[in-house]
């Protein structure tokens, strides 16, 4: 994902450079992915925000990709998570163009979508709300293929979002499951709603962050990007280039407290595509989150009435909404032609933009902002399947980093609702919650969450709602979703098996991958010597699949596995 690149590059300079008295000290992120020493205090008062249990915003909106997926959202989390809002939202983005409409329309489609769905369902206005500021509102995407990911996701039947995290959630009627990634999203994300009413905040759904910067400071721009600000002054062209900021989308905050957004530009061409704006005052990476007020929400959604409409055409907030409004016409027309796009198009979508600006009330708020998640955040991202396995495995080491993982998922006790025979070593970095082993086994350096079986010999390995007569899994391996009543679960070191179930077939598929295999590289290919179909065929057989009607299947099949192998 970009956050982890953008991350990992940091990590490389961290340890390739050191700066001299002489020269202007380098501020960069120092990323959770390694162990780092920090100042505990604010990381610590966003931890204890997140698990306190009455953050949350008002409003909770999922963008999802079809509305059987809509509707999984909107049971799952109205009676779980955030019982407590006043209203979960979910709808889909029935968009005609085959490419979607982009996180730009994509935004302002599904947010039309909703407040439709608020009167229906619960005969609220919520432009009226918003507007009052009287609720806070937070929109979540989740659609994607999720290449990246598989074949996680296709265990989920497309549903990205609902993949499994190995940690219990406890629901509002008192039963556990498997935290999904997307519910904690919405746990870390709810910290920024008290500061945010009237506003609309937009997330993607597979980072989770602790912001070491405030998260309660009160909102002083119409519209304001989430980035990670690298120092109190701007960098140098030397430490631009160190920082390798011309290979990201960057936030650029200015003297005047604007902020304008470049993207892989130098730090000369950066200057001056700025000096119009005025000086540079600070630079960091952008997180593409955000937050808009719901006067110029609706002022979007009206100057794209058409599009929305229609539902054609496809635009995304970086390069079509932020660059314009904060960019000179020149300067945007420059980059936008390294995407390709003809200058002649990018002037006349500048020229709308500007229009468009000179038609908002300014007089109490900017129009850009930037809000800084601080340079020694912490970030646990999924977006992987090699970044599932490494934070999730995180749960298990012993630095600030690991210790605040397992605060923000509420890891207190590490054997929580299990039941495992005394004839079953576990060591004490090895998580098993939820699990039921009735005979015996070894589980080292291992995550395992709700599963079943009468012995397990695991080692290095995560394991999340599996159940057999045995399961044996190496280093590395990720076992998922893997009903198998009468027969032994086998798992090479760095092998993946997931069970697809579908809504109408008896036998679930098992689909295979490895440790070492792109799913986004592999997609459309047969791996061969362990699948007959590829990652993408399963994908478009999931289509439109009723997933909440395969949860409830995978369940019921799980209970009767289980029950007939302890008995």
């Amino acid at each position: 994902s970009f956050v982890f690149a953008v991350c990992s590059h940091f990590i490389d300079i961290v340890q390739q450079i050191n700066i001299t008295k002489t020269n202007k000290a380098l501020h960069r992120p120092r990323i959770t992915l390694i162990a780092i020493k920090m100042s505990s205090s604010p990381l610590q008062e966003a931890v204890a925000a997140m698990t306190s249990g009455v953050n949350l915003f008002d409003v909770v909106i999922i963008c999802t990709t079809d509305d059987y997926q809509a509707d999984f959202w909107m049971n799952r989390l109205s009676t779980g998570l955030c019982s407590s809002s006043k209203m979960v939202l979910a709808c889909s983005e029935d968009w005609n163009d085959s490419g979607g409409a982009g996180n730009g329309l994509g935004t302002l489609y599904a947010y039309e979508k909703a407040c439709k769905l608020a009167k229906e369902k619960y005969g609220m206005d919520l432009k009226d709300l918003l507007s009052k500021k009287e609720v806070s509102a937070a929109l979540y995407h989740t659609a994607g293929k999720g290449t990246r990911m598989a074949p996680l996701p296709a265990s989920e039947n497309n549903n990205k979002p609902g993949v499994k995290l190995p940690i219990l959630l406890t629901k509002a009627d008192g039963s556990t499951a498997p935290i999904t990634v997307l519910e904690a999203v919405i746990q870390q994300t709810g910290v920024y709603a008290k500061s945010r009413k009237g506003r609309v905040s937009v997330f993607w759904g597979d980072q989770v962050f602790l912001p070491s910067a405030s998260f309660q400071e009160e909102p002083t721009h119409h519209i304001d990007i989430m980035c990670t600000l690298l120092g109190d002054t701007a960098p140098t062209a030397e430490e631009w280039t160190a920082q390798g900021l011309e290979k990201y989308g960057v936030i650029a905050v200015l003297d005047s407290g604007n902020a304008a957004q470049v993207e892989k530009v130098s730090h000369g061409t950066a200057v001056k595509m700025l000096e119009t704006l005025g000086n540079i005052r600070q630079v960091g990476p952008s997180l593409g989150s955000f937050s808009v007020s719901a006067s110029i929400l609706k002022s979007l959604c009206d100057e794209y009435s058409t599009e929305l409409t229609e539902k054609t055409a496809k635009l995304d907030t970086d390069p079509h909404f932020w660059m314009p409004l904060t960019l000179p016409k020149t300067e945007y027309a420059s980059l936008m032609a390294q995407k390709g796009i003809d200058e002649q198009i990018s002037n006349k979508h500048h020229d709308r933009m500007s229009a468009f600006s000179k038609t908002l009330d300014l007089s109490t708020m900017g129009l850009f902002g930037a809000v800084d998640v601080g340079k020694d955040a912490c970030w646990w991202d999924y977006g992987q399947l090699k970044l599932y396995s490494k934070n999730n495995l995180k749960l298990l080491e012993d630095g600030e980093d690991a210790q605040f993982l397992r605060q923000f998922m509420s890891l207190t006790d590490k054997k929580a609702h299990s039941s495992l025979s005394d004839a079953v070593t576990i060591d004490e970095s090895s998580c098993a919650t939820g699990c039921q082993i009735s005979q015996g086994g070894s589980i080292q350096k291992s995550v395992l969450c709700n599963v079943t079986a009468q012995t397990v010999e695991t080692n290095g390995a995560i394991i999340v709602n599996c159940v057999a007569p045995s399961i044996t899994a190496g280093e590395g391996a990720i076992l998922y979703n893997l009903v198998s009543p009468d027969t032994p679960i086998v798992a090479a070191a760095g092998s993946v098996q997931v069970a697809v179930t579908s809504e109408d077939d008896n036998e679930s598929l098992v689909l295979q991958s490895r440790m070492d295999i792109d799913g986004g590289k592999a997609w459309k290919v047969k791996i061969e010597d362990l699948n007959d179909v590829s990652f993408e065929s399963v994908f478009m057989k999931n289509k439109m699949a009723n997933v909440g009607a395969i949860e409830a299947k995978r369940e019921n099949l799980y209970k009767e596995a289980a029950s007939k192998i302890l008995s």
